[in-house]
Order: C-alpha cells, then sequence, then structure tokens
C-alpha cells in the first residue's frame, strides 16, 4: 500500500465515528495500512493491578486507525486533500493534489 503520510502531519479523519477530528500522526503502521493519531479513536484501556499501579483503573488511549480513513489536512482551507510527489530540481517533493502547494 503506497503510504503518502509522514509522522508529524496533521490530517483529519474522514470516515468513522470520529469523522471531522484532527489530530498529529504519532506513529505509522506501513505494513498493516494503519496510523495512530492523536485525540482519535480513544478507547478505554483497563489496568491490572501491579506494583506501579497499585489500584488498577482505566485509562484512556489512542489505538490505530485506518490509512483509508484519513487525509492530510490543508491548514488554509481546513479540509482533507489527496497528497501527490513532484521532481523539483532532481529532488522528490510532496505536493498537495488539488492545489499544487508543497509540503513541508
Amino acid at each position: 500500500m503506497k503510504v503518502r503520510l509522514r509522522q508529524n502531519d496533521r490530517v483529519i479523519v474522514i470516515a468513522g465515528a470520529d469523522r471531522g477530528k484532527t489530530g498529529t500522526v504519532l506513529k505509522l503502521d506501513k505494513s498493516a495500512g494503519k496510523a495512530l493519531v492523536e485525540g482519535v479513536n480513544m478507547k478505554w484501556k483497563h489496568l491490572r493491578r501491579s506494583q506501579e499501579n497499585p489500584q488498577g483503573g482505566r485509562v484512556q488511549r489512542e489505538y490505530p486507525i485506518q490509512l483509508s480513513n484519513i487525509a492530510y489536512l490543508d491548514a488554509e482551507s481546513g479540509k482533507g486533500v489527496r497528497v501527490g510527489y513532484e521532481i523539483v530540481d532532481g529532488q522528490k517533493v510532496r505536493v498537495m493534489r488539488p492545489s499544487g502547494k508543497r509540503i513541508k
């Protein structure tokens, strides 16, 4: 699967229960086709009692989301855009598909 997103990219969720939420890509798993996005797909994790956590309890944490359900966020328009590549001065550069603006 082609992965055109990178770690620390701002993305928007385009499908699913968290549709419309934005966040930063924390981790990419290219082989599984999933990404861990900050503040998206939050689930409760039940913790067993341990020496570090004598009470046990529950914490909310992010779980991976399918790459097909997220898109790169265009900061100006606030919408999700596709990402493509262009060769500029012999270097491959990522660009936003509809507008052709470069991605840093």
